[in-house]
């Protein structure tokens, strides 16, 4: 009887990691570049009582055997990069990524950091960084009497300037992928660093070997869908309750054994 009083709480546990999952979701539905998560579970270790094909006399086995299950455990949290909605802005230095692809970020510790998120600002050196402070590399550099700038699907920078007929090119924008994205490690600020999971980082030109084209005066939404998570989150809600149940008819349970004479 103790068994289902732990593999209860252990679906409780689960559930209360599921919950915490889907309330990130939800709360980052407004974040630009925002890719949704997922609980994964698995089942944990059986009590074999009886062996599948165990033999029960003479000439006959158990088709099937005697085990029981001990319970469940969050295995995983898996990352989901499908592309998210756009989001129109017209300001000249927020850039999407249409398809595969991050945006290479120096981070203050000297550590570089990669990101969905393209609503760049121009710094008070006129570098191009994100709203956080974290440079895009390569260096792109506004010049000050810049009176325009465009950025091309394959990353080409160019500024205009009122003396100036022909547009000037400042720097050509870049962008990563990874063998598997979802293995990337998340540090929060929509920013995430490679980890032993996800590969090497592969930089190259968009529009190159897999990767996206860019898209200027337009962001990349987060790809939480709030239907979804609502129905998720219900779904949880309810199993959460129904394993607390288990726990109490377990106790009950155990109750009446102690009440006998």
């Amino acid at each position: 009887m103790l068994k289902s009083l732990n593999t209860a709480a252990t679906g409780m546990k689960a559930q209360q990691t599921n919950m915490d999952v889907i309330a990130n979701n939800l709360a980052n539905v407004s974040t630009n570049g925002f890719k949704k998560a997922r609980a994964e579970f698995e089942d944990l270790m059986y009590q074999t009582v009886k062996e599948p094909g165990a033999v029960t006399g003479n000439n006959a086995s158990s088709p099937t055997g005697v085990q029981i299950g001990l319970g469940v455990k969050n295995s995983a949290v898996q990352k989901d990069f499908e592309q998210g909605s756009t989001k129109i802005t017209r300001n000249a230095l927020d850039v999407e990524i249409q398809g595969n692809g991050f945006f290479p970020l120096l981070m203050p510790n000297g550590q570089i950091g990669y990101s969905r998120e393209g609503a760049f600002k121009k710094g008070a050196d006129g570098k191009v960084q994100d709203k956080n402070g974290n440079i895009l590399q390569p260096e792109i550099v506004v010049p000050p009497n810049a009176t325009g700038l465009e950025i091309s699907a394959n990353g080409q920078v160019s500024i205009s300037i009122d003396s100036q007929t022909q547009p000037q090119n400042i720097g050509q924008i870049q962008i990563v992928s990874f063998v598997n994205p979802a293995g990337l490690k998340s540090l929060g600020q929509n920013i995430f660093v490679p980890s032993g999971s996800s590969g090497l980082p592969q930089q190259g030109n968009p529009g190159e070997s897999g990767l996206g084209f860019l898209a200027q005066g337009q962001l990349e939404s987060s790809n939480v869908n709030i239907v979804d998570e609502m129905v998720n989150m219900i779904t949880a809600q309810r199993s959460y309750e129904t394993n607390s149940k288990v726990i109490q008819a377990s106790d009950q349970m155990l109750q009446s054994i102690n009440s006998l004479r």
